[in-house]
């Protein structure tokens, strides 16, 4: 989209503002202009193009100019294609000059896909100011940390001031809450300064209750016969409503030009229906390729089309989020079995299976959904699939907003998170998982009083069915979501890093992405130099092979197992010589007793307690 306009929307002009949009079953459409400086608001009518769009030039147009739209006799709409909502998403829209900030990042270059460490944040709640600029404060952390991307839940703006973002109404229009777009500019400028790559959470299977004045431009473009979790499909498949669906797809291709964004990671793909020839996922992810970006789904189908090329008939992710690996390693220590948890055994063999194709269901029957569940995926290279131990979803769709380090013993935690670290594939964390943040990540909105009163009750719906949330009485101590301490209480204190034992947790994870980032035995290309298997006496054994040297991880995130593992296969040396012992978990700088499960001189192993131990040859 470079040097192009937009499909809809107001776009600044060497001679005016150009006022583009779509509203097929208007006969009129005017926009009403308050000139940046003041004075009069200016009426000024929008002709129809052969295209089917309303549009004119507004001569005397400027950058600051706020607006609305008429259609017929419905007045003071905001633009569906709005750069800005200063006012929040029921007010006037504002034209922005997208060329007025001055870049600094030309020497930016993309990291491969395999060498990434994701860092998912809240901007809300990252911290304290919960602004775009008060987040680039921490970047050095997040880069000393050994992460290398941030992932930045959706900022689409949203109604109120406090969102998750997944209420988004307005796709092109940073919110509010968090800056001016030149913020969020800001924030992607110092982001590259620190050598992280920046990816956007975006949602496009649906659009937030309030504020959403899409049907006022386009009714009928639900499609309340199709349901998705939020209601109605988008009709992204009608030949009515191709320019709908042009406003969509634009949209990545927005980001990447006007804020240069990297890389998108796509909400609930599997929701987003489309049966045309040519998916638009499919239209997304290339629009995403040709300007040099990356595309990763949620997706929870398991399903490899969703990350195969489009040429072998898929959608052309370059990546999927594959809960699998979170869902084992939870249920290993805390026994959850309500909801799709009660699909896992969190057995060690299950974890094995995880590790050793990318997610567990490729196939089997999921009790959950009732039916088979996933594809195989061992074909395809460990980078595309994202795994963690935590995120926004699986911490604040617990009803208190438990991150993992609150529900788990200390060494279990430590056990997973040098796992996830360590393993070949794509790694994420979620902010202040590095130091076990004692602080929820709860779920919060801001809606009007009549829809917040809805939210709030289908919120302890939700859990109507787990046993802890039998009874009226239980439901009512969930956490308001429209409470504003609901919010604040979910926010980062980052004072937590100097806590003696939270400062030894971030040192382990430092470690271990260290070790990630310095020995490309941690991030192969191909499934061809590693192996994982379960022993026969409990423990976990990844074998990673490099060019001149082994690596070899042995784990047991529950403890209590133990065996002489000298004649292991998997564990037995090239050459001659001794394994040495490069970490183990609980060591004495990470907060542990200083005990090691291994003796690398006779591979005798006892895990009395959870532990991860790294050895090298």
């Amino acid at each position: 989209m470079k040097n192009e306009l937009l499909p809809q929307g107001a776009d600044l002009l060497d001679h005016g503002v150009r006022y583009r949009v779509w509203a097929p079953r208007s006969e009129r459409v005017d926009v009403e202009i308050q000139p940046r400086n003041g004075g009069d608001v200016r009426t000024v009518p929008l002709g129809l193009d052969a295209s089917g769009y309303f549009h004119a030039i507004d001569q005397r147009g400027r950058a600051g100019d706020r607006y609305k739209f008429r259609l017929d006799e419905k007045t003071g709409l905001p633009d569906p294609a709005s750069r800005w909502q200063p006012e929040g998403v029921h007010g006037p829209s504002q034209v922005i000059n997208p060329r007025e900030y001055e870049w600094r990042d030309e020497e930016w270059r993309l990291p491969r896909l395999r060498d990434l460490v994701i860092y998912e944040l809240h901007v809300g709640t990252f911290t304290r100011e919960g602004t775009f600029l008060a987040a680039i404060e921490k970047l050095p952390h997040i880069r000393e940390l050994g992460a290398n991307a941030i992932e930045i839940m959706p900022i689409a703006d949203f109604a109120g001031a406090r969102n998750w973002g997944y209420d988004g109404v307005c796709l092109y229009a940073p919110s509010h809450a968090y800056g001016h777009p030149n913020d969020l500019r800001a924030l992607v400028d110092a982001a590259h300064a620190q050598g992280l790559t920046v990816i956007l959470d975006v949602v496009y299977n649906h659009l937030g209750p309030d504020g959403n004045f899409l049907g006022s431009y386009a009714p009928g473009y639900i499609d309340e016969a199709r349901k998705t979790p939020w209601g109605g499909a988008l009709r992204f498949d009608d030949p009515a409503f191709r320019p709908m669906r042009a406003l969509f797809v634009a949209n990545p291709v927005y980001w990447i030009e006007e804020f240069h964004i990297d890389g998108f990671r796509l909400d609930a793909t599997h929701a987003i229906v489309d049966e045309t020839p040519r998916h638009i996922l499919q239209e997304m992810t290339d629009a995403i390729h040709e300007r040099g970006g990356f595309a990763i789904a949620e997706d929870s189908r398991n399903d490899s089309r969703v990350i195969l090329p489009e040429s072998e008939n898929g959608l052309g992710f370059d990546a999927v989020w594959a809960d699998d690996f979170h869902h084992s390693v939870r249920v290993s220590n805390t026994h959850e079995n309500e909801s799709y948890l009660a699909d896992f055994a969190g057995s060690l063999g299950e974890l094995i299976e995880t590790l050793r194709n990318g997610w567990f269901y490729r196939g089997q029957y999921s009790q959950a959904r009732q039916g088979k569940r996933g594809t195989e995926c061992r074909h395809l290279p460990p980078q595309r699939f994202v795994h963690c131990i935590m995120n926004h979803d699986q911490v604040g769709n617990h009803a208190f907003g438990e991150r993992l380090n609150h529900s788990i013993s200390r060494e279990s935690y430590l056990a997973a998170s040098a796992l996830l670290c360590l393993t070949p594939y794509t790694p994420m964390l979620f902010m202040g998982q590095e130091w076990g943040a004692s602080t929820p990540f709860q779920f919060f909105t801001d809606h009007k009083e009549e829809l917040g009163k809805l939210v709030t009750k289908g919120r302890r719906e939700e859990f109507k069915d787990f046993a802890l949330f039998q009874d009226a009485g239980s439901r009512e101590k969930i956490p308001d979501p429209q409470n504003e301490k609901t919010f604040l209480d979910s926010k980062l204190i980052w004072d937590e890093i100097n806590d003696q034992k939270k400062s030894k947790t971030l040192a382990l994870y430092k470690t271990c992405l260290a070790l990630r980032n310095e020995h490309t035995a941690f991030r192969p290309k191909s499934r061809e130099s590693w192996i994982v298997e379960e022993l026969d006496c409990g423990i976990g054994a990844l074998r990673i092979k490099a060019e001149n040297e082994d690596w070899l991880i042995l784990f047991d995130l529950v403890g209590g197992h133990g065996a002489a593992l000298a004649e292991e296969w998997i564990c037995r040396r090239r050459g001659s010589g001794v394994w040495s012992l490069v970490l183990s978990t609980n060591e004495r700088r990470f907060g542990g007793s200083g005990d090691c499960a291994i003796d690398p001189t006779t591979m005798q192993a006892q895990f009395k307690k959870p532990e991860l131990v790294v050895l090298k040859s």
